[in-house]
This record gives structure tokens, C-alpha cells and sequence, in this order.
């Protein structure tokens, strides 16, 4: 087995073990499904109006928490709610490590630090695939459920729509987690990587897009920050814009084509800083 191998295999079984992860996860899930079933079917139930569903007709709402609507909603929270919890995970899962200690007795060892740290991200790699699919089989569950409560007759998700929304999640919960693992590799804690990371996310990139309307020389900055590659990628794919009534952080300000690669390679940036700062730092 090679030292990568070994390397994710050790960090799984890190992740595991650690309450955090689960804490998170249980987090995201309870955030996702609040805000994309129970305030729409309240919405449904009621007068038809309410979070996310103002303008809409009840047959709108029905049809939105629909199975056949599950690959657009899994996806209307990433960019914001998920972005910042994942981040939360890469940050505390590479900041822990030296707050513990643990990088610094590994990177002394002999393996090279790059397939040290590789490991890891390889290990958090899998997490979000997982994150992405439990999350996208909840969504239908519940969609189902509600579907056979209100007597509706059951549309599945197309498989194309299905595996074009676990792409861009894994996509986009994979680059807001590279991200953390690189802010906590760069503060060497958990602490000021998770504050900065959080409050980016959920702050920072949200007052630079609403200045950008009134001054017109940022909107290009705007343009290329990784929440707005998130959340344009989110509504390429069908998910309704705040502007829309849709979930915070999601914007129609780039092409569906053009937010992907930003992505992408955003995700490869924070890989190769995460590297450079592992390979080029001291360890103490």
C-alpha cells in the first residue's frame, strides 16, 4: 500500500471517530432540509406564501418539492450553507493538526509531506462524496414521502439531471473543503481559519456582489470569487436565484460552462497552495 493510500486510510478513520464530522454533517442535512422542504411545505399547507415561495402558486411549491425536483434543490444550499460548513471541516480538519501536534511528528517522519497531506485530502475527498449522495438520497426520501402524502403521482429524477447535480456538489463542496484544509494549513490552527473561511462565505462575497451594484468597476472582481462560481454553477442548473426567491448565494452572474472551470480551478488552487505551504513551510 502506498503512502497515499495509507495516508487516506489513517484520516478516515480520524474523521470517523470525531464527533465534529458528525456534528456537521448532521448540521448540514438538518439546514437542508429545513430550508428546502419543511418551509415550502409550510408554504404549501398554508396560504402559499413565506421563505422562498413568495410568488409562487401552490402547485409551484407542490411541484418544487417533487422528487423530480430534487436535482435543482439538493443543490440551492451549497453555495452558501454548505460551503461554509465544509469549509469549517477542511479548516478544523488541517488546523487540528497542528493545534495537536500531529503534523509536526508526521512531517518528521520519512514519508514526503506532499503525499502526507495528499492523504488527507484524498480522505476528505471521500467525505464529500458522501455528503453529496446522502444528501441528494435524503432529498428524494423526503420528496418522495411528501409526494404520497399529498397523493401525487411519483416522477424520478431524469439519471442525467441526477448525475449532472452529484457532479457540481461534489464540485462545489470539494472546493469550499480544499479551501478550509488551506486556511488551516496557512494559520496552523483551527481557530482563525474557521472564523476567516465563515465569514467570507457567509458575509464577505455576499456585501462585495451587493456593492457591485452600486459601483460598477468591482462587479468584475465579483464576477470570478469562488462563491459567485458556486452559485452561478447552482443556478446554470436549474436552482432559482435569491433575486428569484431561491436560496441565499445563488446568482445567475456566469454561464453554467464558464462557473465550472472557475471552480474547478479554484479547487486546484487551494490544492497547490495547501502543498506549497506544507512542502516549503518549517514544521515547527
Amino acid at each position: 500500500m502506498t503512502v497515499l493510500a495509507q495516508g487516506a486510510r489513517a484520516e478516515l478513520l480520524r474523521l470517523r471517530r470525531w464527533p465534529a464530522v458528525w456534528v456537521m454533517f448532521g448540521a448540514w442535512l438538518l439546514l437542508n432540509l429545513t430550508f428546502t422542504y419543511v418551509f415550502r411545505y409550510l408554504s404549501y399547507v398554508g396560504d402559499g406564501g413565506g421563505f422562498n415561495s413568495d410568488g409562487l402558486s401552490k402547485q409551484q411549491i407542490l411541484a418544487g418539492i417533487m422528487p423530480a425536483g430534487v436535482p435543482s434543490a439538493v443543490l440551492g444550499g451549497m453555495p452558501m450553507f454548505g460551503g461554509a460548513i465544509l469549509l469549517t471541516l477542511g479548516a478544523l480538519a488541517a488546523g487540528n493538526g497542528y493545534g495537536w501536534g500531529t503534523w509536526k511528528t508526521v512531517y518528521i517522519m520519512r514519508p514526503r509531506r506532499a503525499l502526507t497531506a495528499g492523504g488527507s485530502l484524498v480522505a476528505l475527498a471521500a467525505i464529500v462524496v458522501a455528503v453529496v449522495v446522502v444528501t441528494f438520497a435524503v432529498d428524494l426520501a423526503v420528496a418522495s414521502t411528501l409526494g404520497l402524502a399529498e397523493g401525487q403521482d411519483l416522477v424520478m429524477p431524469g439519471l442525467g439531471e441526477s448525475v449532472k447535480a452529484l457532479g457540481a456538489g461534489v464540485l462545489i463542496l470539494g472546493m469550499w473543503t480544499m479551501g478550509g484544509f488551506a486556511l488551516g494549513t496557512l494559520a496552523r490552527g483551527p481557530a482563525l481559519a474557521v472564523g476567516l473561511g465563515v465569514v467570507w462565505v457567509l458575509a464577505v462575497e455576499n456585501l462585495l456582489r451587493g456593492a457591485a451594484g452600486l459601483l460598477s468597476w468591482l462587479q468584475p472582481i465579483t464576477d470570478v470569487l469562488p462563491g459567485t462560481a458556486t452559485g452561478s454553477l447552482v443556478a446554470a442548473l436549474g436552482s432559482a436565484t435569491v433575486a428569484n426567491g431561491g436560496a441565499p448565494g445563488v446568482v445567475a452572474n456566469l454561464s453554467g460552462a464558464t462557473a465550472t472551470v472557475l471552480a474547478a480551478v479554484y479547487l486546484a488552487f487551494f490544492v497547490v497552495v495547501t502543498g506549497f505551504l506544507v512542502t516549503r513551510r518549517d514544521v515547527a
